[in-house]
């Protein structure tokens, strides 16, 4: 469904609207709440606190931003506030190599792909980059998970994080600066 069409639903406060936005947007949700959290159980706890929340505040949606503008600030700030609660280690999977490196990197791994220890070496470079992205700051860390996991624009993401497409700008290219900084002590150790 359209989201003009579940818009149109909330303005005339059709019944079936709730149940269209969780249908529309549940996975949506999920995906950022466990890219934030890293953990399952997490995830399906701050979905459901999610569409709770929209549930109970829909009535005072004020259709000045698109329904999934406002279901992405919703569920970074409940992300937001479950961290801060449980102080969780956020834990995520980023595949951070350029293009460039990656096609250099090819035949290397297209001769080798199935091979146990590549699986095991894939392991700990996940854990590395994990490291490296949990001590980035939680606003790189949004704007580096909204840009490079839900393919959004720079104006989505300024509308999602209340500031302007230069911050975001800015937010992006010093997380991608942190990260190549983490991660230069281990890429000089192969």
């Amino acid at each position: 469904m359209q989201e003009q069409e579940l818009l149109q639903k909330i303005r005339s406060s059709d019944p079936s609207a709730f149940r269209d936005i969780f249908v529309a947007f549940h996975r949506m949700v999920f995906n950022i709440s466990y890219r934030m959290t890293g953990n399952r159980q997490d995830s399906e706890d701050i979905t459901q606190e999610v569409f709770l929340n929209v549930y109970k505040s829909i009535g005072r949606f004020r259709f000045d931003s698109k329904l999934s503008t406002w279901l992405y600030q919703v569920t970074i700030n409940r992300c937001l506030n479950h961290l801060s609660r449980k102080k969780l280690q956020m834990w995520f999977s980023l595949d951070f190599i350029s293009e460039s490196e990656a096609e250099q990197n090819t035949h290397l791994r297209d001769n080798s792909i199935d091979r146990p220890d590549n699986k095991l070496e894939q392991k700990e470079s996940e854990a590395i980059i994990q490291k490296c992205i949990n001590a980035l700051p939680k606003w790189q860390k949004i704007a580096i998970i909204l840009h490079r996991y839900e393919g959004l624009s720079y104006q989505e993401i300024a509308n999602i994080m209340n500031c302007s497409v230069s911050s975001v700008e800015s937010r992006l290219f010093r997380a991608k600066q942190n990260l190549c900084n983490k991660l230069r002590p281990y890429l000089e150790h192969l």
